[in-house]
């Protein structure tokens, strides 16, 4: 039994094995995990109100939307970066945000634990969110101090420029120890052997994005208005609070908490070069499982081993203090001496074992693979939602009255809103429907889920297209073109069926993705899993910068860029048309490998979609 200290450090190594409190003690049911500890229960006990990992979840994602959401704002605005090389790197910062949870989740498994990642990952965010408020002041000392020609802003100092970026990557690492760790630890509240507590865990998945993305609604309203109309410095200083009090939060429910201990003492990358070398002398001499059984095949029963040793040691003691003739030691002994050989033959093929289940393990991401990659441009197309898309409603009438506009990163909250919406009615009645149907406790397969999420993308696709053609040809028939800062006469309610289009498809490719890469990796690993998850989303934001910089530097060379600063003499509406076409052949693609795809419990509620 580990100390008490140790759960805390623990990963998910022995997802088997039963799960202990803070103290190390077996974990009581009734006092541990459950709801209680993984997420709001609307209209229960007031207990569940005050839920310490949905807190902080719902922090750092009001943390990470309250910057990314705007960014092209402030990098386009008071950075004064052109529009494609604002989209470009915050693609490319998005990217390095969503590949690093691939290292935060290895970390987490293998070395640090969940609850000390979580820990450490939301220090490291307040530090991050404090430096970029900080650099809004040095940005507005420089601001006094220049003297600029009558209507334009001053140009940012390096200093202030560098610090920024800096600040804007530390977030990023910290989103890396962050997202793989909270959901998982979530997820690891529900016990799957317990009937009652299975199930609740596949719920668990559609209601932790129910409630994330609730709070990401409000905070796209909310943060985008403080900072187009009252200042940056207090719009990226209001999340560092946010996170701050979160954290206060998470610790208090430390003792409700379910952790599993790790018994792995190698490192990951340790065990992955054993792994190979035991590979290549399989190769060479056959299965060294095989030849041990072979030998002796007593000797593959390892407890029975140790505890045969002990019982010879204990003999032998016994008769040596009480200087006692144990008759029965004689025929004992030659017992004893095989029991120690084999013992000790039995550690190193342990060992073998050990490194053979490396290989195993690796076996099983890797026919993961398929699915990931017909899901990468699902990615790219998600990530025009916080730069092209935003820059679009900047040009439309975004007047509420005669007094209010709509922030245009604040459009961004109908994709949560309809998530918020959708999830329970997907949850009430699609799951329920679609079960009569198919006789599957979940309604539809996962990737069945999934596919039909990237068939909404792509309808969303085309939708953001037609929407853009016809704003530029509302353009040119008010004679805007040239006009870049004048408002073109097109309400930016024109845009909201492609975002609800988007939160749809949210509802079912998102969740479907994590519940997906959750349960279909080893039970050890599932951290990697979420982080596999949104290694999808960083290589897509990757893909779609490449895509910006290089569509830019080639429409440029030929008389005007797609990506223009001036959107009324720009072409986004042919990059959206181009990532309509490629989301149809993603999805042929991703067709073909779920249909031949095999789950890795075949026996779960989760048939292929095969069957």
């Amino acid at each position: 039994m580990p100390s008490g200290s140790e759960p805390l450090l623990a990963g998910a190594d022995a997802m088997a094995d039963a799960a202990v409190d803070h103290r190390g003690l077996p974990a009581d049911h009734g006092a541990t995990g459950g709801w209680r500890s993984a997420l709001f229960i609307i209209g229960k006990s007031k207990s569940y109100l005050q839920d310490p990992l949905f807190a902080v979840e719902i922090a750092e994602r009001f943390a990470f939307y309250g910057v990314s959401a705007n960014l092209i704002s402030y990098l386009t605005g008071p950075l004064g970066e052109d529009t494609a090389a604002a989209a470009a790197g915050i693609n490319a910062w998005n990217g390095v945000a969503q590949l690093l949870p691939l290292l935060g989740g290895a970390l987490a498994d293998k070395w640090l634990g969940r609850y000390r990642t979580i820990l450490l990952a939301s220090l490291l965010y307040i530090l991050g969110l404090g430096m970029l408020a900080f650099s809004t002041l040095i940005s507005s000392g420089g601001h006094r101090q220049c003297s600029a020609a009558a209507g334009q802003a001053c140009a940012p100092s390096s200093l202030q420029v560098a610090f920024f970026y800096v600040s804007l990557y530390i977030v990023a690492v910290a989103q890396g120890g962050h997202k793989p760790c909270v959901q998982a630890f979530g997820a690891d509240q529900f016990d799957q052997s317990d009937p009652k507590e299975s199930v609740s865990r596949s719920s668990f998945f559609n209601w932790w994005y129910f409630g994330m993305c609730g709070g990401t609604a409000f905070t796209l309203v909310f943060l985008s208005y403080v900072q187009d109309n009252i200042g940056w410095g207090l719009g990226f200083g209001i999340p560092c609070a946010v996170m701050a009090a979160a954290l206060a939060v998470f610790l208090l429910g430390t003792r409700t908490y379910r952790y599993y201990i790790t018994s792995s003492k190698q490192g990951l990358f340790a065990r992955a070069g054993e792994a190979f070398a035991e590979w290549r002398s399989k190769r060479k001499s056959g299965t060294p499982d095989q030849a041990s059984q072979e030998r002796d095949p007593v000797a593959s029963q390892a407890p029975g081993f140790r505890y045969s040793i002990t019982q010879c040691g204990h003999r032998l003691r016994l008769t040596m203090s009480h200087k006692v003739f144990d008759g029965d030691i004689i025929a004992f002994l030659p017992f004893c001496v095989k029991s120690f050989f084999s013992a000790v033959a039995d550690e190193e093929e342990q060992a073998v074992v050990s490194n053979a289940g490396f290989v195993k393990e690796a076996k099983a991401i890797l026919r993961l693979f398929p699915i990931w990659a017909t899901c990468l441009i699902y990615a790219v197309a998600f990530a025009q939602s916080s730069t092209f898309f935003t820059k679009q409603a900047s040009t439309m009438d975004r007047r509420i009255g005669d007094h209010f506009q709509v922030p245009p990163a604040a459009l961004q909250s109908f994709i949560s809103i309809t998530i918020v919406v959708f999830i329970p009615i997907y949850d009430r009645v699609v799951v329920p429907v679609s079960r009569r149907y198919s006789g599957k406790p979940t309604g539809i397969t996962m990737l069945q889920r999934i596919g039909v999420g990237m068939f909404l993308s792509l309808v969303s696709m085309v939708i953001a297209a037609l929407v853009e053609t016809r704003r530029l040809g509302v353009a040119r028939d008010a004679g805007l073109v040239d006009k870049p800062k004048v408002p073109v006469p097109m309400s930016l309610w024109w845009m909201v069926p492609q975002y609800v289009l988007f939160g749809a498809a949210d509802v079912f490719t998102m969740v479907g993705l994590q519940e997906f890469f959750y349960d279909q990796v080893p039970d050890k690993l599932r951290s990697l899993g979420l982080a596999l998850y949104l290694s999808i989303f960083g290589v897509g934001s990757f893909i779609s910068s490449a895509l910006v910089s290089v569509i830019d530097r080639v429409t440029t060379a030929k008389g005007g860029s797609w990506f223009s600063n001036n959107l009324n003499r720009g072409h986004v509406d042919y990059f959206y048309w181009l990532l309509a076409a490629l989301s149809g052949l993603e999805l042929l693609a991703y067709v073909f490998f779920a249909v031949t795809y095999r789950y890795k419990n075949k026996g779960t509620v989760h048939a292929t979609v095969a069957y």
